[in-house]
């Protein structure tokens, strides 16, 4: 993550040369530099250290810590009598991570792991070899250090039906005290409703500080068109609103930081870091689970469980791992010369939130957010570092959402299945922000690269209630090889058809007074795969969402929780595995049977843990439901001494460089920096171990 340092160390440099000298903006750069500094070291020293010295047993053996993970650890190791161990494949959490606005960046990184779909002919046809991306965070805290940050919840009418499915104690009423038991809720007007929120649980909840003026122009005229404004975690979900975010002072408050920095010195935990887990061990005789398998440092490692092992690896990782240890289809197993332990429909009922990315509509009038203006202003930047406040404490300039009951537009206890999420940017107020979403260089530069200096905004439809389902596949037998994802978003009619319908309230959303103050309009360059079809028709929109199709990071489904009668089940309503006796729990929201209506971070903890009380059929406690600037190297000290020095030689370096009296020696910074600028973030998207070479190169070198 060294290149993210020096990226943040260019930006300030560019704004001292912006601001023509050692005056008190600059200070208060060079001094917001510095708290964040501090602030990283203290979140270096706050996250669970990588365990060293291993025990042969533990009572519970956690595979992965995102979401779910991290929350089972949590309230598991309450019960001191119980040694509790955590691996993690990824890489330590850091805190340049937190930074709101950097959030797409860091699925250049290694805390992602990067999937793909696998290529179609159907669907994502406008991205790169015609493959989707599917972000998963590869670190611990998981992907909750990688995603957006929305805090929802669902719909009621979602965990009943769960219930009714033949799923006892998965109801609303079931889970909602567990939601309560970890919200922390920072909305005043929101806290007031003791009935849906609480305060004083890990999860701490905000709106965005900052808002720009377009995000305003969307809640306004969502009023217009009819809608209520919601709270979306309230009694009713159908509205605007603005995003309620798992935000603390202005920075991601991630899964780990909710979940495992407060319990970092207890005894009976431990947490092993970059260690991917090859196998669950299964006694084929007597069909239960004993332990893991792991590698750690080309090591093989075997430990025991004697009570519990809890897969919760996430959607794509969890039937992966099971069907590498015996459990899956037959048929496929067979194939790939896996022994059988148990026959399920392990890797089937893939789901997700699929969407259309790319609508854009073109402003004229500062409203939005552009990189340049960002890099341009060192306030921003300033209130950020020293305050954590401004545009950069926005998730990726993700600002609000809208939530609609398509068959029923006028109930206002209406069943979502349309999601609107809105950012006050678009896929070319960035450069590199169209190679994070996968969409082909080609498209891009023929399509959206003439608008890149051009404010505008646009918002992501959701199919909140899909029916087209998916499936993994192993690829082989090596555990270090990525499985094989198939997915046709639209694979049902009824999933595109919904979303033409989000694609045509846009339409109608930007034609409201609220946006024409802005002078908003649809940017009608047709897409190169759908000019053969009449721009603005039903039939160039659904064209235009198999083009830029995307999932939404909502993955789950792939290990379906169901009962005896359900032939597609892998886990009971206690999340017991089928056929394997005992030892062995699957956790998160890979046990969906069908997918809720919003995202489902808090549902990744809330499920595992509203079955932890049941762990080894003992209930002794409750399990809630809710689930770096700092270098990851051991010389961190020497590190951060390092970067303070470098920092404050390149403040006086960059001030004694700028000629007051010489125009063109200042623009000629200027250019210079912001262009380096603009390499680092490039070099973020190519091969990592080159660019992370050549990148710090580059920047010693200007520096």
């Amino acid at each position: 993550m060294e290149r993210w340092t020096l990226l943040l160390i260019k930006i300030c440099i560019l704004n001292i040369c912006k601001s023509r000298g050692m005056n008190n903006s600059t200070w208060g750069l060079t001094e917001g530099v510095l708290k964040l500094i501090r602030e990283g070291s203290n979140h270096f020293g706050q996250e669970p250290t990588d365990t060293k010295q291993l025990l042969p047993e533990y009572d519970f053996i956690i595979v992965m810590a995102g979401s779910a993970g991290c929350a089972l650890a949590n309230r598991l190791s309450k019960i001191s009598d119980w040694k509790v161990l955590l691996i993690e494949a990824g890489r330590q959490e850091n805190y340049i991570m937190d930074i709101p606005i950097l959030t797409t960046f860091f699925q250049f990184s290694e805390a992602n792991w990067k999937y793909k779909t696998e290529p179609s002919d159907h669907v994502c046809l406008g991205m790169t070899n015609r493959q989707c991306s599917y972000p998963r965070g590869k670190v611990v805290g998981g992907t909750s250090v990688i995603n957006f940050m929305i805090y929802t919840r669902g719909n009621r009418r979602d965990y009943d039906n769960w219930e009714k499915l033949g799923n006892p104690g998965w109801g609303f009423k079931d889970v909602l005290p567990y939601f309560l038991e970890i919200e922390d809720m920072n909305i005043p007007e929101l806290a007031k409703d003791k009935r849906y929120h609480s305060t004083g649980g890990e999860v701490t909840i905000n709106y965005n500080s900052y808002r720009t003026p377009i995000s305003e122009a969307f809640v306004a005229g969502g009023r217009e068109l009819g809608h209520r404004i919601v709270d979306y975690n309230g009694e009713t979900q159908t509205g605007f609103s603005f995003l309620q975010t798992t935000k603390r002072n202005g920075t991601r408050w991630s899964a780990s930081r909710a979940f495992l920095h407060p319990i970092r010195n207890r005894k009976n935990f431990h947490l092993k870091k970059n260690s991917l887990v090859t196998k669950i061990l299964i006694d084929p005789v007597s069909k239960s689970a004993y332990g893991v398998e792991f590698i750690n440092n080309n090591k093989k490692y075997i430990v025991r469980a004697k009570r519990e092992v809890i897969l919760s690896a996430g959607a794509v990782n969890s039937p992966q791992l099971l069907m590498l240890s015996g459990i899956g289809p037959k048929k496929h197993l067979q194939e790939k010369g896996i022994s059988v332990i148990e026959d399920l429909k392990v890797g089937y009922n893939l789901m997700d939130h699929p969407g259309s990315l790319g609508l854009t509509f073109i402003l004229n009038q500062t409203a939005t957010l552009l990189v340049d203006d960002l890099l341009n202003d060192g306030k921003h930047t300033v209130d950020y570092l020293y305050r954590h406040e401004g545009p950069y404490s926005l998730p990726a300039g993700c600002e609000g959402i809208a939530l609609i009951d398509t068959k029923n537009p006028s109930s206002i206890d209406g069943d979502p299945d349309l999601e609107l999420l809105f950012f006050g940017a678009s896929i070319s107020t960035d450069k590199t922000f169209h190679k994070a979403l996968g969409i082909s260089h080609i498209l891009y530069d023929s399509v959206y690269k003439q608008y890149e200096e051009v404010h505008s905004w646009t918002a992501v439809p959701l199919t909140l209630k899909p029916k087209s389902r998916g499936r993994i596949l192993l690829k082989d037998t090596n555990p270090f090889d990525k499985p094989l994802i198939y997915h046709d978003f639209f694979e049902h009619p009824e999933d595109l058809e919904t979303q033409v319908v989000g694609i045509k309230t846009l339409l109608r959303l930007s034609d409201t007074k609220a946006f024409q103050k802005y002078g908003s309009r649809i940017f009608d360059e047709p897409l190169p795969g759908c000019k053969h079809l009449p721009f603005g028709s039903d039939s160039y929109w659904a064209c235009f969402a198999r083009n830029l199709a995307t999932g939404i990071w909502h993955l789950c489904g792939t290990c379906k929780m169901g009962p005896t009668s359900d032939p597609d089940a892998v886990v009971d309503s206690r999340l017991r595995v089928y056929g394997v006796k005992g030892a062995m729990h699957v956790a998160g929201y890979t046990v969906a049977r069908r997918t809720m209506s919003f995202s489902p971070r808090l549902d990744y903890e809330s499920i595992p843990n509203l079955s932890a009380e049941q762990f080894d059929g003992i209930t002794v406690f409750r399990i809630s439901t809710m689930t770096s600037l700092m270098l990851h190297r051991s010389t961190f000290c020497a590190v951060v001494m390092v970067v303070v020095v470098v920092v404050v030689v390149v403040v006086g370096a960059a001030a004694a460089a700028v000629d007051y009296d010489d125009d063109d020696d200042d623009v000629q910074c200027n250019h210079q920096l912001r262009m380096d600028v603009y390499a680092v973030f490039h070099q973020c998207a190519g091969d990592e171990e080159t660019h992370r070479r050549e990148g710090a190169d580059k920047v010693e070198q200007t520096l």
